[in-house]
């Protein structure tokens, strides 16, 4: 979430070579620039695609050299995502690539992404699938120079992961809704048109949000009690108008709050559950005892709704905010989840969050691959 483009970063000519696949000789759109003394490819971008290539249309294939960390080295693993730690016997799940149809994506570079960022404030807000993507860059980057000092500490539902030698910190803000939960006289309201904490969230350097799985949440694990909209209140209203209001008011946020000359912005797209099995004609199945990938590059279930109304809410937007349009890659691997082996074991069965490592680590190589692509897109 091996390449064997490990000097990708390192040298222009190697960088062409990689990309040429995916540029269909378009490296008239390139620049050179240095940074942290290498000479880096600065590819302007227009949509979610390098020229040719879109990073999310491809297929899983074994590689060998994955995973990119050791889970039992990285001290601050969430024992939820510690699938091996919980008993997990199989292991294959850990030993595939996402390998794009059209390109090649560099090899994830942690010490890169480190001098890249130095000094830099980078922070996740969403849920728990904030929590998985948070926690496998923070693995990621520990492997990258596990002898240097790090620090992790967790306030007010604020992860905070830090590399002093780099002075980067990376962050999470557990906020399921994005929009307002206010507690008054009459209960806990969802406010789909007020986001009064988003202070919070001014400043950083790189800002990556998510919002989807709590919206469809009911009876006890429901964490509000009514919804509001301007001076209509409700108990309760169809899920995905009530979603696509709050993620247009999260919108219209990023666009008056937010400099896109100084904070890039990304919006982790829909990560999907495998509850049932029917989405891939296996109809009394779930993700429990799955141990390999679909197959090919579609999924047989189609995507679920929630995608379509991310898609919609960003394209009208004024601000750039790049999609990771992690949705179709994610359900193809229904063996990537912890079922039995999470954070409930035989009580209960996972197929919403990730084994870490795992897909996430998918996320944040196509994540740094945008980066270091230097793509600046919405899609």
């Amino acid at each position: 979430m091996g390449y064997g483009f490990h000097n990708f970063l390192y040298s222009i000519a190697f960088a062409a070579v990689v990309f040429v696949s995916c540029l269909h000789q378009y490296s008239d759109a390139a620049k050179v620039h240095d940074g942290d003394d290498q000479q880096l490819s600065d590819l302007s971008l227009g949509n979610s695609k390098v020229g040719g290539c879109d990073f999310f249309q491809g297929s899983w294939v074994r590689d060998d050299t994955y995973p990119l960390y050791d889970t039992s080295i990285c001290p601050f693993i969430e024992r939820e995502f510690d699938c091996l730690k919980n008993g997990r016997p199989d292991k294959l799940y850990l030993k595939y690539k996402w390998k794009p149809t059209a390109c090649e994506l560099p090899r994830f570079d942690g010490r890169d992404f480190l001098r890249r960022y130095k000094g830099k404030k980078i922070l996740f807000v969403g849920d728990s699938l904030s929590l998985n993507q948070w926690q496998s860059l923070a693995c990621m980057l520990h492997a990258s120079v596990p002898q240097t000092n790090f620090t992790i500490s967790r306030t007010n539902g604020v992860s905070t992961f830090t590399i002093p030698e780099y002075d980067i910190s990376v962050k999470l803000d557990r906020n399921a809704f994005l929009v307002d939960i206010v507690k008054e006289k009459i209960g806990r309201v969802l406010k789909l048109d007020s986001i009064k904490h988003g202070d919070a969230w001014k400043g950083y350097d790189m800002l990556i949000f998510n919002t989807w799985h709590w919206w469809l949440h009911k009876g006890s694990k429901q964490p509000w009690d009514y919804i509001q909209e301007e001076n209509n209140i409700q108990k309760d209203m169809d899920r995905l108008v009530a979603f696509n209001k709050g993620l247009t008011t999260w919108g219209k946020w990023v666009d008056s709050s937010l400099d896109p000359t100084t904070t890039k912005v990304f919006f982790q797209g829909i990560s999907p559950t495998h509850y049932n099995g029917q989405e891939w004609s296996e109809s009394k199945s779930t993700c429990v005892g799955q141990t390999q990938p679909i197959n090919g590059s579609t999924y047989p279930g189609g995507s679920p709704p929630a995608v379509g109304i991310v898609k919609e809410v960003l394209s009208s937007m004024s601000t750039q905010v790049t999609l990771l349009d992690i949705t179709t890659l994610s359900q193809m691997r229904k063996d990537g989840h912890p079922s039995i082996y999470g954070l409930d074991g035989q009580k209960g069965s996972d197929c919403s969050h990730w084994c870490l490592a795992g897909v996430p680590d998918t996320w944040n190589e196509i994540l740094y691959a945008i980066l270091v692509s230097g793509r600046n897109a919405r899609n």
